[in-house]
């Protein structure tokens, strides 16, 4: 029970690793509340949580890109637990193309939601933070450690967050809280189904990206979940301002 009596807000929380980590922190006796901007999703994330016999788990609303919404799901989870240990900025969004091939409003709607919302749900989380000395993780991905061509907006809002996060950890280390990045590689979620888009099959595409792997193979989010657990946990009480690669050896390519 790593996280028993916590109180975990996690972004982009109704699937993929959101949902993965969701559930490895209940089950680690944290309080969770889940974002994101889908009703339908966050109603069905809730209550599989639930069918589990998970009942402190909460949904809200909203867009990590929206001042007022980033404000709101800080405020509605204290109103609903009384404070904030753990905030896991996870929500992100991938439209892909060089740049010279992005559009403006593509590029501003991916800086938004991946920069943007950890800035956003950071500030407003911060001020309960503090007061419990408690965890920011970040979602970053290995491609804000190394380039990938055809994802310019990607790698730049993924390597602006893993250069947040270090800023972030410099910040607010003289109040115990603490702030790190994972950087998973290629993991089998709802994003990566939405980029199967490059001329190929589902399974030549999937084969292709494992080799990018020196593991040979694409993650699971609960793989992933387990390195969130981590730096949300005592167990990494002297790590801050890490980016830890989950990516099956992609970076040391």
């Amino acid at each position: 029970m790593k996280l028993n009596g916590k109180v975990a807000l996690i972004t982009g929380g109704t699937t993929g690793i959101g949902y993965a980590t969701a559930l490895l922190f209940l089950e680690n006796g944290a309080n969770v509340v889940v974002s994101g901007r889908s009703r339908e999703d966050g109603d069905a994330a809730i209550g599989k949580m639930r069918h589990r016999g998970f009942e402190e788990c909460l949904f809200v609303q909203g867009d990590v890109s929206k001042a007022t919404d980033a404000k709101r799901m800080i405020e509605e989870t204290v109103k609903r637990y009384g404070k904030l240990d753990v905030l896991f900025n996870n929500a992100g969004i991938w439209i892909g193309g060089a740049t010279d091939e992005m559009t403006e409003a593509e590029w501003d709607k991916v800086v938004d939601v991946n920069l943007k919302g950890v800035f956003l749900c950071s500030k407003y989380a911060v001020p309960y933070l503090k007061k419990t000395g408690g965890v920011i993780v970040n979602n970053a991905s290995c491609d804000g450690l190394v380039g990938e061509a055809g994802a310019a907006a990607y790698c730049a809002s993924k390597g602006g967050v893993v250069l947040l996060t270090k800023a972030m950890a410099l910040d607010y280390a003289k109040f115990g809280l603490r702030v790190n990045c994972i950087c998973p590689g290629y993991v089998m979620t709802r994003m990566l189904e939405v980029d199967l888009h490059k001329g190929m099959s589902k399974e030549k595409y999937l084969k292709v990206i494992s080799r990018e792997h020196p593991l040979a193979r694409i993650a699971k989010p609960d793989e992933i979940a387990r390195a969130v657990l981590f730096l949300a946990s005592e167990d990494s009480s002297f790590i801050t301002g890490t980016a830890l690669p989950v990516d099956g050896g992609y970076v040391a390519k």
